[in-house]
């Protein structure tokens, strides 16, 4: 064969697919919410090919929306597969424009589907005197290796692109020829192409059946030689396996002529993919493409205000003056080494005091702290770097001693506690937290860089480095670079030689001062600077002092109900082997799923996961309630098992061992809505409406005899909100009247006298009120209450017509979010919805709720945390012991001195009503007790 006709053909949606999970847990998301993730990944992939393997010959090929004959030999082939993402369908005309680009041509034809294309081609190609390569995940390609064709696996996790011949195809299926694939997999079946295979036949029984028998012909020709069950499954189900092996077979005679002309590798058109790189924002793309800066850097460096075509703010524009003169990295960023800065060391007494002399004098300044871990608890400080212009910046390195390290962290006072001085960070509260323990206190404006981010684009990544390349094509120095990958070897910061810290502190500190020259304006322009510098930035303090504070756990209490939960597992356990008759791992999704719907037969037509085992999530146990005990028994299970190991087994491993307390951490980025989050523990998941999880709220106790836990929550806070944003005058009216808003919905919609309405009703209206904020459907509401579907639906119309300023209001907000492509909490924080206009109304649907229920949910993140912020200042100004030491919902706790709670409690509920005025009256519940569950 001549080495010079290599043709590779690319199987289109399998490799967008690939690319689209790819990023599954961190998707790309542009600055106006498009999720790009699947051009981005097939794309990055197309480069490298097309880079690394230089093919003479090339095709792109696509399945199309026509029905195949695959289709009429079987209606229900693939009707497993779920619905395409949106992003997908979004993605695929891109990816077609960007081929045109590179002038590879895109092919597909009606009827057959790109295996078949592909297969076509490749025989053509190889009589033809070219190597083809058919660049695949699909194992199915092996049937159409020869010696001149190849299957070509995508380079993946780190791993080199992965070539199979004859010789490896033949060993990863333990078969002889490759043409036994196809009898490999009519045997098997294929769970996603939904070819039903021969019952009872895996992957080890499809080996040893073509071992004895060398095809699935001539395995059914001797069926009656097989015995037990599967010859008895294999003799009934013949034509089956005839059908799924003529399913699983690639067609050789697609339509389609090889012009091998039309295959050839052309010149790239450098306009359209310039042009349409920079509509996606692939700058990295861009960059290595056409080894140069992208366009809009240079249409930015004129003035631009970063205002897109369509009026909507362009926050990926670069800012003006971050051009660098000089070259670039070979991929494209700017660094350390090509960029110009002057990072300047100081580790001696007198230049620090100097030093802050000068910084007297700036109005904004960057800082950032270097310590030896991560544990604001435990890490030692290393030194500090500060930067107050574009380039400069300079690293304080600190001694080891503890106390004299306090001595030089005292000279900075005078900047952490002004009050005109504006503190920059990223990441604040953990620079903050690690300076309290050495004597700082902040006072002042602070602006963190992370925080201003995530208002502006919720849905991305926050970390500095993403930010630096994102907005400046600046690649900052890995931190491994200094102390190595992580692993036993691993040094820390205090190993480190002074002057080359200096370096890497000085430029986190000198990005970071960048970025918040660069987010500021844009802070305003999309109107969430009330909300970052009125509540983000004053929680910021609160926060680190209730996460170092930490709330005192009852470890004894939690092994003992350790060893009760572990009984009561066993007990479940037994019982659920005694339903299904024979042992098997609860565990074990796998398993589980055979023991429900192939045994116990528990649905005619169970789902599917993609790999081909019964899906057993919980929202499908949960439908299957009363088919049998096994359910509620599994279920039951699921609960304890999960509750022992995520908390009651957890939380004594999470006590520090000097405090002697538990220390959670709570992040101001995570949540979307913003609502805060927090980790190691999670407190917002605590389970406390069954009694297995209020035992846990129980281990959460006051630090001593003198102290007392106090709770207060507010009461029915979203649906105070949604009265008040609805402005509905039925709603508000109740609320002013402090009626039992759940019996007055259901005399209202029930058409009764208040003090006729049953507990039902009251619930079942209660489900309504609580629903309506998550857009909950007659069949929800029939799910969750006794009604019917008909008698839901009703029940709902009924509510509306009750309270029509609510359906207004929902209309309302939906309408605008298609307007303007996100919504806003009273206070103006902003949820980004870029489905709401989606054609899949599946996708839409979700959007569409997010837009009703996140005003709703975010304002009351907002008002929470403005009566924190209220609260912490009244607690320091009156210089009270009591701390406020839990934030989990609508719900503050506090560890209270017995002799300060008749300060405390009227304090705290004051400032909680009063948090934020609207036209209904907002109300707080409160306890008082030795834990958590009393209080509550």
């Amino acid at each position: 064969m001549n080495s010079d006709k290599k043709l590779f053909l690319l199987d289109a949606y399998a490799l967008i697919f690939r690319a689209y999970f790819a990023f599954a847990r961190n998707p790309r998301v542009t600055s106006k919410g498009m999720d790009t993730s699947a051009i981005f990944g097939f794309v990055t992939t197309l480069m490298d090919l097309l880079s690394k393997e230089n093919p003479t010959h090339i095709a792109v090929v696509f399945d199309t929306k026509a029905k195949t004959v695959r289709h009429e030999e079987f209606p229900e082939y693939k009707a497993n597969r779920d619905e395409t993402p949106e992003a997908i369908k979004v993605a695929v005309p891109y990816i077609q424009k960007i081929l045109e680009g590179f002038k590879i041509p895109a092919i597909g034809i009606d009827g057959y589907e790109a295996d078949d294309v592909i297969g076509t081609l490749a025989k053509k190609a190889e009589k033809a005197g070219y190597v083809t390569y058919m660049m695949t995940p699909d194992k199915d390609f092996g049937q159409l290796v020869s010696e001149n064709i190849f299957i070509y696996k995508p380079a993946r996790s780190g791993n080199p692109p992965e070539v199979l011949g004859i010789k490896e195809v033949c060993e990863k299926f333990q078969i002889e020829r490759v043409d036994q694939v196809i009898d490999f997999l009519g045997m098997m079946g294929d769970a996603v192409d939904n070819i039903p295979g021969l019952p009872g036949v895996g992957e080890k029984t499809a080996q040893k059946l073509l071992a004895q028998y060398g095809s699935l012909e001539n395995t059914l020709d001797h069926a009656d030689e097989i015995k037990g069950k599967l010859g008895e499954k294999i003799r009934d189900h013949k034509e089956q396996g005839i059908l799924s092996k003529k399913l699983a077979t690639i067609l050789l005679d697609a339509p389609i002529e090889f012009d091998e002309k039309s295959l050839i590798r052309e010149e790239m058109d450098e306009e359209i993919l310039s042009e349409i790189f920079q509509e996606l924002e692939f700058r990295t793309l861009s960059r290595k493409l056409f080894n140069k800066a992208p366009a809009e850097a240079e249409t930015q460096s004129s003035g631009s205000t970063g205002e897109s075509s369509d009026g909507q703010m362009d926050l990926f524009s670069r800012p003006a003056n971050t051009e660098v003169e000089g070259e670039v990295s070979d991929d494209g960023f700017k660094t350390l080494a090509n960029t110009d800065h002057h990072y300047q060391l100081l580790n001696d007494f007198g230049s620090v005091q100097f030093f802050v002399e000068t910084l007297k004098n700036q109005k904004s300044i960057a800082f950032d702290t270097e310590t030896t871990g991560l544990n604001t608890l435990h890490a030692e400080l290393v030194g500090m770097s500060f930067s107050y212009a574009k380039g400069k910046a300079y690293y304080v390195h600190l001694p080891e001693d503890f106390e004299e390290c306090k001595k030089w962290v005292h000279l900075f006072a005078p900047i952490f506690e002004s009050e005109s001085i504006e503190k920059i960070g990223q990441n604040l509260k953990y620079d903050i937290s690690i300076l309290k323990r050495y004597g700082a206190v902040f006072n002042g404006p602070l602006f963190d860089t992370m925080i201003a981010h995530y208002l502006l684009q919720p849905d991305m990544r926050h970390n500095l480095d993403v930010l630096a390349e994102t907005y400046f094509g600046y690649q900052m120095q890995p931190i491994e670079d200094l102390i190595g990958k992580k692993g036993k070897n691993q040094k820390t910061m205090r190993e480190v030689e002074a002057s080359a810290i200096a370096e890497y502190a000085g430029e986190d500190a000198d990005i970071t001062f960048q970025l918040k020259e660069y987010f500021e304006p844009k802070l305003v322009e999309t109107g969430v600077e009330k909300v970052f510098r009125d509540i983000e930035m004053p929680l910021i303090n609160v926060l680190a002092e209730m996460e170092l504070e930490g709330v005192a756990i009852d470890v004894d209490g939690l092994n003992e109900y350790s060893k009760k939960l572990e009984v009561e597992i066993k007990e479940l356990e037994e019982a659920i082997q005694s339903y299904a008759q024979a042992p098997f791992n609860i565990s074990s999704p796998k398993q589980l799923g055979e023991v429900l719907f192939s045994e116990l037969k528990l649905l005619d037509k169970p789902k599917k996961t993609k790999s081909g085992q019964f899906a057993t999530s919980e929202d499908i146990l949960v439908s299957l309630k009363g088919k049998h005990p096994i359910i509620e028994s599994i279920l039951d299970y699921r609960q304890i098992v999960k509750l022992k190991s995520t908390y009651v087994d957890a939380l004594p491993t999470l006590v520090d061992t000097e405090t002697h307390r538990i220390h959670t951490t709570y992040n101001q980025t995570v949540a979307a809505t913003g609502r805060l989050s927090s980790t190691a523990p999670n407190l917002q998941n605590i389970p406390i409406r069954t009694p297995r999880g209020q035992e846990v709220r129980k281990a959460f106790v006051a630090r001593n005899e003198e102290f007392q836990l106090f709770a207060a929550d507010y009461s029915q806070i979203e649906l105070r909100i949604i009265a008040a944003l609805s402005k509905d005058a039925e709603m508000i009216e109740a609320f002013k009247k402090g009626e039992d808003i759940h019996a007055a919905t259901a005399a209202k919609i029930f058409n009764l006298p208040l003090e006729e309405v049953t507990r039902e009703q009251r619930s079942n209206a209660k489900t309504v009120n609580f629903g309506i904020i998550y857009g909950v459907s007659a069949f929800g509401l029939s799910q969750q209450t006794n009604l019917s579907r008909t008698e839901a639906k009703e029940t709902i119309e009924s509510y509306f017509k009750t309270y029509p300023g609510i359906k207004e209001y929902m209309d309302s907000q939906v309408e605008l979010a298609r307007e303007n492509g996100y919504v806003e909490t009273i206070l103006g924080r902003r949820r980004y919805l870029k489905d709401i206009n989606s054609r899949n109304a599946v996708v839409r649907g979700h959007s569409e709720r997010n837009a009703i229920n996140a005003p709703i949910q975010g304002s009351a993140a907002d008002i929470i945390k403005m009566a924190m912020i209220k609260i912490q200042e009244e607690i320091d100004k009156q210089g009270l012991e009591s701390k406020m030491v839990l934030q989990v919902h609508d719900e503050l706790v506090f560890d209270a001195k017995a002799d300060e709670l008749e300060k405390l409690k009227p304090m705290v509920i004051e400032k909680m009503q009063n948090a934020i005025q609207l036209e209904v009256p907002l109300l707080v519940d409160s306890g008082l007790g030795n834990n958590w569950l009393e209080a509550h």
